[in-house]
């Protein structure tokens, strides 16, 4: 069994859970998931089955999508609504959507978060999560991130709470903290702020209209269809090769530098939209070698 699972995570379970639950459904040890969604998200996380394990690291490093709910007057220690509240202050005024809009403009393109302290990120070989819990003071790294899209979905506000929740919909690079996008927001505005949900609607090339829940899988367990393996790397540029290649990919061989050298780090060689290999440049600079060769 070989290919894609595009699983619907759903809350309260870690990504670590849903794969351990497919090995058991699916009756195999090579499974693994594409990048972690934490227990409070749900949404869109592509499960990679047999051979296709070979493509977890460039599923993990693709574009992901979100919808998120920033709370406007609050602040957590873990930037989210899992956390403690450090801050609150009354949000006075309802901000329009005009002033939203100006605000999350400042965000689009390259920026530069702080990581959370409630992370796995490591500092001098600790997880930042164990300073946070012990109280230890530490330097938290900054990392610079890219949105590709920020869109404005939709404002509540609550007089007499004095809260406001700003919904919106993000496109953006590996490694952005929505969460700290939240906090960010909410300085922005000049109030204190986290995340209030969480859902993850799209991962590379997998989005909700792809996904099957678990409960759906359970269904069709007898004439479940993993998707193809080339699915989950068409966002890499390809290689179209000629008949007498395609056994030399297969074999794992090196290949001379191409005329025309892919603009991606990565690339697919396909014979005829077949995915043979994933292939990448040598470090001699005058051939491609294989990252990852797909048995047939």
């Amino acid at each position: 069994m070989n290919g894609i699972l595009p699983l619907w995570k759903p809350k309260g379970m870690t990504s670590h859970d849903c794969v351990i639950k497919i090995r058991k459904l699916l009756k195999t040890r090579k499974v693994g998931h594409t990048g972690t969604l934490d227990p409070e998200v749900e949404g869109m996380l592509p499960i990679c089955v047999g051979e296709a394990t070979k493509i977890v690291p460039f599923l993990t490093d693709t574009n992901k999508t979100y919808i998120a709910t920033a709370a406007i007057g609050t602040a957590t220690d873990t930037e989210d609504q899992t956390g403690q509240i450090t801050e609150n202050q009354k949000v006075t005024k309802r901000f329009t959507d005009q002033e939203i809009f100006r605000v999350l403009a400042n965000f689009n393109g390259e920026i530069v978060q702080q990581v959370p302290l409630y992370s796995a990120v490591k500092v001098n070989g600790k997880k930042l999560y164990e300073y946070a819990r012990s109280n230890e003071p530490v330097e938290r790294p900054k990392r610079k991130v890219r949105i590709h899209q920020l869109n404005f979905l939709e404002t509540t506000y609550s007089e007499q709470d004095g809260t406001q929740e700003i919904s919106f919909e993000v496109t953006c690079s590996k490694g952005t903290y929505v969460r700290t996008l939240c906090v960010d927001i909410a300085r922005q505005l000049g109030y204190p702020g986290h995340m209030a949900s969480l859902v993850r609607t799209r991962s590379g090339h997998f989005s909700t209209d792809d996904s099957i829940t678990f409960d759906q899988l359970e269904e069709q367990l007898e004439n479940i269809k993993l998707l193809p393996i080339r699915e989950g790397v068409v966002h890499l540029d390809v290689i179209n090769v000629k008949e007498e290649e395609r056994q030399k990919i297969l074999n794992g061989q090196k290949l001379p530098l191409p005329d025309n050298l892919p603009k991606t780090e990565f690339f697919r060689m396909e014979y005829h939209d077949e995915l043979l290999a994933v292939y990448h440049l040598h470090d001699n600079q005058q051939q491609i070698k294989p990252a990852r060769v797909f048995v047939k």
